[in-house]
This record gives structure tokens, sequence and C-alpha cells, in this order.
């Protein structure tokens, strides 16, 4: 599948709405789980790639051990950027990087983790591979990407919300590109294109999303995401429109005030 290269643009207030609202609403949880699924495996320097504003970089920082050395990436200088201002209570690496070309020796790292980036690699078994190359033998590469649109309900319903305001060519980022590589077979298949010889574990996990309102989920899908970009491309006047429109859907479905809604990743782990 072709993506445009909007997809990939995390500029100018993205950053921060996505910190702001994006980062509580879905990506906490999981930034939890990640960090103790790699502490169990007590490894002493650690790649994260797409580390997006920093939140499971944080949890890696509080969750690991002080001489556990953290190198942080993105492809997005304004993502690390907005990361760096959030503070740590501990040193970190920042580093631009594009994980499909990943700027460091063979063998150099004990683990590779990645929260919910795999989905944007152009080709994800050359990203595999990057991944297994800077690895140490006996060294793990963990990951987590998001199930199928359907499991995850806020981004399904904002999705279906603005299909009717554009529907000569609707936005499908979300189902496109972070709900659009959920399928276990080929994730298993791009990590043995990629090097992986040892098959690798996946779980699926369910959490709970919860916002204050849906005005808040409105924003953190239209404004703190690429869609925004899909949605300004189509008509830059109208995305306060859209926002509330998908404002109203959630709150049809969910509530005023407090919503709640399923979500659903699959955690992945693969040995060198």
């Amino acid at each position: 599948m072709n993506r445009p290269d909007s997809d990939k643009l995390f500029a100018g207030s993205i950053p921060s709405l996505y910190e702001t609202y994006l980062v509580p609403l879905i990506f906490e949880p999981y930034a939890t789980d990640l960090a103790a699924r790699l502490a169990s495996r007590s490894p002493a320097r650690v790649l994260e790639i797409a580390a997006g504003t920093g939140v499971l970089t944080r949890a890696l920082a509080s969750r690991l051990p002080d001489h556990v050395a953290i190198v942080a990436t993105d492809l997005n200088q304004a993502m690390l950027d907005h990361a760096m201002t959030l503070g740590l209570q501990r040193p970190v690496e920042w580093r631009q990087a594009d994980a499909m070309h990943l700027p460091f020796e063979d063998q150099t790292f004990d683990a590779v983790v990645c929260q919910f980036g795999a989905m944007f690699f152009p080709d994800k078994a050359a990203a595999f591979a990057e991944a297994r190359r800077v690895l140490r033998p006996g060294g793990v590469f963990i990951f987590n990407v998001w199930d199928h649109i359907r499991e995850n309900e806020f981004a399904d319903v904002v999705t279906a919300a603005l299909e009717p305001l554009f529907p000569d060519d609707p936005p499908r980022f979300l189902a496109r590109t972070p709900h659009g590589y959920h399928d276990r077979a080929a994730i298993e298949r791009d990590l043995g294109g990629g090097g992986f010889a040892a098959p690798p574990e996946i779980v699926t996990v369910a959490a709970r999303s919860r916002a204050s309102s849906a005005e808040a989920v409105a924003m953190a899908y239209c404004q703190g995401t690429p869609l925004r970009n899909e949605i300004e491309a189509r008509d830059a006047s109208r995305l306060a429109e859209v926002t509330d429109a998908g404002a109203a859907a959630i709150s049809q479905r969910f509530g005023r005030g407090v919503v709640d809604g399923k979500i659903q990743a699959h955690v992945v782990a693969v040995q060198r």
C-alpha cells in the first residue's frame, strides 16, 4: 500500500497536541507495559526507535536501573525537540535517526524497543533488519502495533465521522497507517525478512482509553496526528468544523462528560 508522505509528518503544533491529548488517551498504558517487559530482561544498553514525544522513554527511564544506557531516536526532530522539553529523572541520549538507516555500529545494544512506530516504516523488513543489525547476539527486539481499527473504538468512530464530510476522498490516515499493520502473519513474515530466525512471541493486549470529554478525543485524533495533514490538504479552513464533527460522533456514541472506550494492540518480542 502506498502511503502519502504526510502520514509520517509530525510538525507544527502536532507534537504539542499529540503530547497533551493523544499520549494520555492511548499511549501511557502501553508504555508502562513495554517498559515492564523490557525491565524483566535486564538489558545494559537500550535503543528506542520512533520515540515520538518520549512517553515510552520516560517509562523506561523510570523503570530501568540508572546504570542502563538509553538512546532514544525519532525520524521527526520536532517530536524529539518537544520530548526534550518535558524533562527526565535521569540522562538519556536523544538522536534524530531514521529507523531504516540507524546511525549505530553493529551489535551495540542489548535491546531495541519501539512503541507504535513499526506501522510507519515504509519497508518493514528493512527496518527490522536494521534493528537486528544493532542488536547483540541474544538481544531482544520488542515493539507494539495497534490492532485493527474496529478494535479501537475512538479511532473507529472518528474515522467514520469524517467520511460524510469528504465523501469523494475521505481521510483514512487512522485506518491506513496506525491501524494498518495488525496481521500477525504479515508481522512474522516481515521479521523473517529482516533476518530474525527465532519465532516471535506475539500477545494481544486490550486496555481502556479514557478522556475528560468527547472534545478531547477529537482534538487528539483530528489535530494531534497526521490526520490533521489530510484534513488541511482537503480544506484547511474546515479543521475546526471537522474536529467538532468528530467530537459530536464520540459524544453520541459514548455520552457527554468523561468518555471510555476500548483500545487494543499486539505486543511482539523476538530474540536475535
